[in-house]
């Protein structure tokens, strides 16, 4: 009994110090990869206070981040944030259920391909902000209009990388399936959708951060609430720290956006070989 409590003891011990230097190393690799963070931060607290900007137009750091904390706290950011996400997410969402599959029957599907493309290339080159009067004029300034303006500009990364992700398929993989009689439906599942996978969630992480960029340019011009619309209203009222919060909020959001949209890709694509660090 002696000896297994010792043995025990032993590896409790043993497996202190690997725990210890395993959080040492994870702390290490965070510090490396957020120096420049950092810094920035630092540089952002210190120049107003040594004069070199001026404080009026740039609050140190600190002060963003004591204004961001009481409109927390009084509810106000939290009700922009939820109105934005609202949008986003549902227009970001619908954005996928459009070009997902439209992206794969225009790469696989020759005739598709055909009747589409002259559509295609006339719209794809039409910036969505330009558009942003006649979705207020045809939706009104509600939120028809705002979501829809997601949706267009969400779409197109999406189904263009869909696209390329159907015809970026090695010849010689589909060459190899078809030899071993996969019926075009199996060919189609069990093939050209994993190899498509990495390249359609490039799309799909590109119109994640669309999905708050157009948005907030949007409720600049026509909402009551929402990131865009605090830090607009913020400005015309020189109400500055505030301004300040809704910008970093809308970045915070945009990082742990594409975080999720990363896992979820991980998940998507487990049988790819992770590359060594």
């Amino acid at each position: 009994m002696a000896s297994l409590e010792q043995s025990i003891e032993l590896h409790g011990q043993a497996q202190q110090p690997d725990l210890v230097s395993d959080l040492g190393r994870r702390l290490g690799r965070a510090v490396a990869r957020s120096w420049i963070l950092l810094l920035v931060a630092a540089i952002w607290e210190t120049a107003p206070r040594v004069g070199l900007v001026e404080a009026a137009f740039l609050p140190p750091l600190s002060e963003v981040l004591a204004t961001g904390w009481q409109l927390l706290r009084n509810g106000q950011l939290l009700s922009h944030i939820k109105a934005s996400l609202s949008r986003s997410l549902l227009g970001f969402s619908l954005a996928i259920l459009i070009g997902v599959p439209l992206g794969l029957a225009i790469g696989w599907y020759k005739a598709v391909a055909d009747a589409i493309n002259p559509l295609l290339e006339v719209l794809r080159n039409t910036a969505a902000l330009a558009l942003l009067p006649v979705f207020l004029l045809l939706l009104g300034i509600g939120e028809a209009s705002k979501v829809a303006l997601v949706i267009y500009s969400c779409t197109w990364p999406i189904l263009l990388n869909t696209i390329s992700g159907v015809r970026g398929v090695d010849p010689l993989l589909i060459k190899s399936a078809r030899t071993m009689g996969l019926s075009p439906l199996q060919l189609f599942r069990k093939v050209i959708l994993p190899a498509a996978v990495p390249t359609v969630f490039v799309g799909i992480r590109l119109a994640g951060a669309y999905s708050l960029l157009v948005l907030v340019a949007a409720e600049m011009i026509g909402a009551k609430a929402g990131l865009g619309y605090l830090i607009i209203y913020a400005q015309y009222n020189f109400q500055i720290p505030s301004m300040y919060v809704g910008i970093v909020t809308i970045t915070a959001l945009g990082l742990t956006f594409n975080q999720l949209l990363m896992r979820l890709e991980q998940r998507f694509t487990s049988w790819k070989v992770a590359p060594k660090e």
